[in-house]
């Protein structure tokens, strides 16, 4: 069987790669690094303008219509550049949402902005998808949101925000409402704009009845995406330390002649390519709507992860002493790693969830 790329998805990651190359250099990050809390407006409309934006959202609705296997694709781009844009969120998760549980007139209403890039929506589904925290969880009750959602994903510059409640029930909030309290998270990735909102009866529309059927497509959504984003992090820092192994003389000689050093490139190619095929086909399964298919994504991700973060360390060991530097920038895509790692399910939590899919836990 010949699994592959469509010719249209190959032309869809060349054509991302060559405009990622063009607005969001590594000295943009830096600027953004910076100021952490800050809406990169400048690198989200590049995104709009090329579409992304509307990657989900179908074409009555002004959006291209794909599938989550190119968000991933368009994702794993975005991993190369480590591009601090609303994606996940704005891009992924508020359309599948809005897409799978919301009525007809919030289709009418929402869709059409989210692919324009007019309407950029935070998501707290953490609780949900990771397993809630001390002092977390959000409740749904007299008309009113109750209690506190941690590490909300794509928080600068959201306009709204997509929140899922202990019932499995999506609400749409007001940056503004009364009784909100958002509060910026501090985390590793400088890249990523992550909060923690608090609810004091904050009045929220509802997007249908609860239904897990949708939050079990948006956890599998959000697992693939940043597995696709893992990936091509993890590749882009595979690609840096083999460049530099190629040009970096000890004992008047390039340190990739020396077998330690080859054998380390060939372990971290070895460890990361089989994930491509995972992420590939868990992405497929989802659009196909297969049986197996949050299986698939629980294992991609867990596998992606664990794979991305040997090779985010590897990659630093080739660069030595200059590979922990803010001179290099590695740092921007180790970072990126290890805070994907863990959203939305670590490893462990994700093979856990994959042995009760399959009635073994």
């Amino acid at each position: 069987m010949d699994f592959s790329l469509s010719g249209e998805q190959r032309q869809l990651q060349d054509s991302l790669d060559r405009a990622l190359a063009s607005f969001s250099p590594l000295a943009r990050i830096r600027c953004h690094a910076e100021t952490p809390d800050a809406f990169a407006g400048d690198l989200w409309q590049g995104l709009v303008e090329f579409g992304a934006s509307g990657v989900l959202v179908g074409q009555s609705h002004g959006g291209l219509g794909l599938g989550v296997l190119d968000a991933a694709l368009v994702a794993e781009m975005l991993g190369r550049y480590v591009v601090p844009a609303p994606y996940l969120a704005s891009a992924v998760l508020a359309p599948l949402a809005i897409s799978s549980a919301g009525s007809d007139a919030q289709k009418d209403q929402y869709l059409p902005r989210i692919a324009a890039g007019e309407l950029r929506i935070g998501v707290g589904v953490s609780e949900r998808t990771a397993g809630a925290r001390a002092g977390a969880g959000v409740s749904y009750r007299d008309g009113g949101l109750h209690g506190c959602a941690r590490f909300v994903v794509d928080a600068a510059g959201a306009q709204r925000f997509l929140v899922a409640d202990q019932d499995d029930g999506l609400h749409l909030v007001d940056r503004g409402a009364p009784g909100l309290g958002i509060v910026p998270l501090d985390t590793l990735d400088r890249t990523r704009s992550t909060a923690k909102l608090v609810f004091d009866s904050v009045a929220a529309e509802r997007l249908g009845a609860p239904a897990a059927g949708a939050m079990r497509t948006l956890a599998d959504a959000a697992r693939v995406v940043l597995a696709a984003d893992m990936l091509g992090a993890a590749w882009k820092m595979l690609d840096q330390a083999v460049e530099y192994a190629k040009v970096r003389e000890q004992f008047g000689r390039p340190i990739g002649s020396f077998q330690a050093v080859k054998h380390l490139c060939a372990e971290m190619a070895a460890e990361l390519e089989p994930g491509r095929a995972l992420l590939w086909y868990a992405g497929y399964a989802l659009d196909q709507q297969l049986a197996d298919a949050s299986l698939c994504c629980a294992h991609a991700k867990a596998y992606i992860a664990e794979a991305a973060r040997f090779v985010s360390r590897a990659a630093t060991e080739v660069h030595g002493g200059i590979g922990i530097t803010d001179e290099l920038g590695l740092h921007f895509w180790f970072k990126r790693i290890a805070w994907a790692y863990q959203a939305m399910g670590s490893p462990e939590r994700l093979r856990e969830e994959a042995a009760q899919l399959q009635q073994l836990g």
